[in-house]
């Protein structure tokens, strides 16, 4: 897209970090796929952290997104997960600081209403909307379609604050 916007969507996980990257017009009207996927980890939890770190070095070397979007950590009951899945989300977000790209963070109900319409909505309604929006033939994994969920919700921020921004100027 011709004066676009690389939006590469972060949904990290120790054993399965989903990434994707849309387009946006500059509008934010418009979103296209790009390209999406899951890692996949094995072996002690540094390798794995090695692992997201690398693939997503990859990701952004290859197709130079312009801006990140992560789910930020929700803390459930088990402190060492929370703690496992917080570094899996550094690992990702550092694999692109040699881009210096701008990172937006979002709660997993922000995204979630942004893509669905309810932040209380489950994987598979998230999975349905991110195929639909993204006019995707076949319907995205589960981390993957987040990943891609919170690469859209960004675009819906980025349009709104360009809206408000534009209303404060003509005040």
């Amino acid at each position: 897209m011709s004066g676009s916007t690389r939006i590469l969507g972060i949904d990290p996980g120790s054993q399965v970090t989903g990434y994707g990257l849309i387009d946006v017009g500059k509008k934010g009207n418009t979103a296209k796929l790009v390209h999406s996927g899951e890692i996949k980890t094995s072996g002690e939890h540094t390798d794995r952290l090695r692992q997201i770190f690398d693939q997503i070095f990859q990701v952004v070397k290859e197709y130079s997104p312009d801006e990140v979007s992560v789910e930020r950590v929700f803390v459930h009951r088990n402190a060492d997960s929370a703690l496992k899945l917080g570094q899996a989300r550094a690992a990702a977000l550092c694999s692109t600081f040699e881009s210096d790209l701008p990172i937006f963070e979002y709660a997993a109900r922000q995204i979630k209403k942004a893509v669905v319409g309810r932040g209380g909505a489950d994987k598979t309604q998230v999975q349905h909307m991110v195929k639909l929006v993204l006019s995707m033939r076949d319907k995205p994994k589960s981390d993957e379609a987040d990943a891609l969920a919170a690469a859209l919700c960004h675009a819906h921020a980025r349009s709104t604050r360009s809206l408000l921004d534009q209303a404060a100027v003509n005040l």
